[in-house]
């Protein structure tokens, strides 16, 4: 069963919280983080993202950049912006976009969970980027940003966050620059911190990564690191856990994560066209945006004209976790067979776009020359996603979007 603990929580100011919370910093480069953190002294971007206060061109894995997350987290403590709970709970984090909020629980997951496959994951992770987070975790002692997990909804635990929701003022209630509502409660309550424990001991027997795959592989490094360092390691250090919001998967809501191809791989169009109705039904839908309707529906815009493509029989396996996805018969067979791309982890000649951005995103990448064909694909569900993760097969790459982002900064899960 899935080990999800509290936690003696730092949390901001309330006076505060707007301009200290901040997006992820791997949805942002160096420049956008800059232009976000302008005037805003206490920004969480000057520790996750700390080459914003270094030198011009300053490598951004560099010790120099590492040191500087330090000394602003720091900064900001000695400051009194972020002060640490006395006593160990958990946490309610609620997000809100287009009318409908979910709420997810902030708690500690184990490591040894990681390591043992109970933390259940959909994506291969990258040695660079787990690098990164690892060594700032491993500097600024912390975690300084949470992961984006799920687990099958428990009516139980639903209807304590309901109740403490329901009769309880928000620790932390704004709406940030992008027009996502963040709500956030902290469980006062010592016996129903113990319930919420026991009920994810009981009734939860995996959660999934849903986003962060690298964050999540980066602190269960780090608490075999520290492990073997510690010649009184008992497993009850704070190090072997890490800080994540667990989201019932019932709550959730996945968005299309799109394709943009830079050629065409040498085909003239007329030849390109043939080798798509090959393995697609091709109609031509115009000038207007078309957007797929269903699984095994794409939407391709080419030429300033959009298009449904809709896969063949025998393209795709509705038996198979893994075959029935539309990224894989994308990849397979419009990517792969036609356009000659076979690694879309290491391709220089494929881009992604999050569906957050419309659709819009890619017509307007197209007809700038930049990209010469684009593709939007049906969004994967939770149950694919919980499917797969169960089966222990691996997603393609770039397969899911979540939306709205976990801010950072309502809360950080320090390692001591």
């Amino acid at each position: 069963m899935a080990t999800i603990k509290p936690f003696k929580g730092v949390k901001p100011l309330q006076s505060i919280v707007n301009d200290l919370a901040c997006l992820p910093y791997d949805v942002m480069n160096s420049e956008e983080a800059a232009i976000m953190a302008k005037g805003k002294e206490c920004s969480l971007l000057h520790v996750t993202k700390a080459e914003i206060d270094c030198p011009a061109g300053t490598d951004v894995h560099s010790e120099v950049v590492y040191n500087k997350s330090v000394e602003n987290y720091k900064k900001m403590k000695q400051k009194g912006w972020l002060i640490q709970d006395t006593e160990a709970k958990y946490y309610i984090y609620a997000q809100t976009m287009d009318e409908r909020t979910q709420y997810g629980i902030v708690g500690c997951a184990a490591c040894e969970d990681y390591n043992q496959g109970i933390i259940k994951k959909h994506e291969l992770t990258r040695p660079d980027k787990e690098d990164d987070r690892m060594i700032l975790t491993r500097y600024t002692n912390a975690n300084i940003e949470p992961v984006f997990f799920s687990y099958r909804a428990v009516p139980e635990i639903d209807a304590i966050v309901e109740q403490i929701v329901k009769n309880q003022k928000p620790d932390y209630d704004f709406v940030s620059e992008d027009g996502f509502g963040h709500h956030f409660w902290s469980v006062n309550d010592s016996k129903i911190n113990q319930q919420i424990e026991m009920l994810f001991t009981t009734k939860v027997p995996s959660t999934y990564v849903a986003d962060g795959h690298h964050r999540t592989a980066a602190a269960a490094r780090i608490g075999q690191e520290r492990h073997a360092k510690n010649p009184k390691h008992n497993g009850n250090e704070e190090y072997n856990y890490f800080m994540a919001v667990h989201f019932p998967d019932n709550q959730l809501k996945i968005i299309d994560y799109n394709r943009l191809v830079k050629d065409l791989n040498g085909l003239t169009h007329e030849q390109f066209f043939i080798k798509l109705n090959v393995f697609f039904t091709v109609e031509e839908k115009g000038t207007e945006i078309y957007k797929p309707n269903k699984l095994h529906n794409f939407s391709m815009y080419f030429d300033k004209k959009w298009y449904s493509l809709t896969a063949k029989k025998g393209t795709f396996n509705d038996n198979d976790p893994i075959g029935i996805l539309d990224v894989t018969v994308l990849s397979t067979y419009a990517l792969a067979q036609i356009l000659g791309i076979s690694d879309l982890r290491t391709s220089k000649r494929v881009d992604f776009v999050g569906g957050i951005r419309g659709l819009g995103e890619l017509k307007k990448r197209v007809d700038s020359g930049e990209m010469q064909v684009a593709f939007a694909l049906y969004p994967v569900s939770m149950k694919q996603l919980l499917d797969i993760a169960d089966s222990g097969n691996i997603m393609p790459p770039k397969t899911t979007w979540f939306e709205p982002k976990l801010r950072s900064g309502l809360v950080i899960h320090e390692l001591d």
